[in-house]
């Protein structure tokens, strides 16, 4: 019997849990359930990734977090994964089981003030739980605030929760950043936010590939991005490839296509041989 509203990797329907700040998804890339944490309600955020399935995207900061609405919803979700009929009804069966609390949304997680206060919660709830330490609490960041005192702060915590980073890395240039994210942003600085990341939590660099115009990134755009990289082969985790899975909502939708599984297997094997592991998702 087909499943009501069943998620998969390419259906995110976040209205399948009706909460504000809590939602799940079958994450390709986590191997599973996620549940997500939305802390940027507004879909507000301070990069604009051209690739970015926010729809209604802006730039900006999230509204105040209501902290005890985010620990009742994530207590009530846990309540209904874990011991209710949630996994019968919406997930199929290879992918019953939570792989993880993943701070991801719409928009830059990292930008909420609350956020360090946000963490503690989520330690506090997954301890009375009993998954603090079994389960991950992975942080999906485009690094932006990766220098700020109180983020890395943050990111020491995380990392005692059984805690990782996903941290954004999508181009080499300066051009490249600014095409695909829409940011001004030089390469070489936000590598220096990249390992202060890795030094307080272990991290993961994570690049999304796609043709722009029918046209993939370049070889001198690859070469660049490998160069990058280079400078933290020895310390990041490895790096999470991916393609497009689902449609953009920004104005170049149109603009983009997916590549082919070769294609992002091809750029996994360049950046191999710098001893790194790479993890496809096409």
């Amino acid at each position: 019997m087909p499943l009501e509203n069943h998620l998969t990797v390419t259906d995110h329907n976040r209205d399948v849990s009706g909460m504000k700040y809590i939602y799940p998804v079958v994450s390709r890339r986590a191997g599973g359930v996620s549940i997500g944490v939305n802390l940027n309600t507004n879909n507000a955020c301070n990069w604009r990734c051209v690739y970015c399935q926010v729809p209604n995207l802006t730039r900006g900061t999230p509204p105040p977090i209501e902290l005890a609405v985010l620990e009742k919803e994530l207590r009530d979700f846990l309540t209904y994964a874990l011991h209710g009929d949630f996994m019968a009804r919406f997930v199929d069966e290879g992918d019953r089981h939570i792989k993880d609390i993943a701070f991801s949304g719409n928009g830059e997680p990292t930008s909420a003030k609350e956020f360090p206060e946000v963490i503690r919660i989520v330690e506090k709830v997954l301890r009375d739980f009993a998954l603090l330490g079994n389960i991950k609490v992975r942080l999906i960041t485009n690094g932006s605030l990766m220098d700020k005192p109180v983020i890395l702060e943050s990111m020491r915590h995380l990392a005692q929760c059984n805690g990782e980073v996903w941290f954004k890395l999508d181009a080499g240039t300066k051009a490249g950043i600014a095409r695909i994210n829409d940011v001004n942003i030089n390469p070489q600085s936000h590598i220096e936010r990249l390992k202060n990341c890795v030094a307080a939590c272990p991290t993961f660099i994570q690049t999304c590939m796609f043709a722009l115009d029918g046209e993939p990134p370049s070889d001198a755009d690859i070469a660049a991005y490998i160069a990058l990289i280079s400078q933290v082969k020895d310390i990041v985790q490895g790096v999470h490839l991916y393609g497009l899975a689902r449609p953009s909502y920004q104005a170049e939708a149109p603009r983009l296509s997916r590549l082919s599984a070769e294609c992002l297997e091809a750029v996994a094997a360049r950046i191999r041989h710098l001893g790194l592991d790479v993890y496809v998702s096409p």
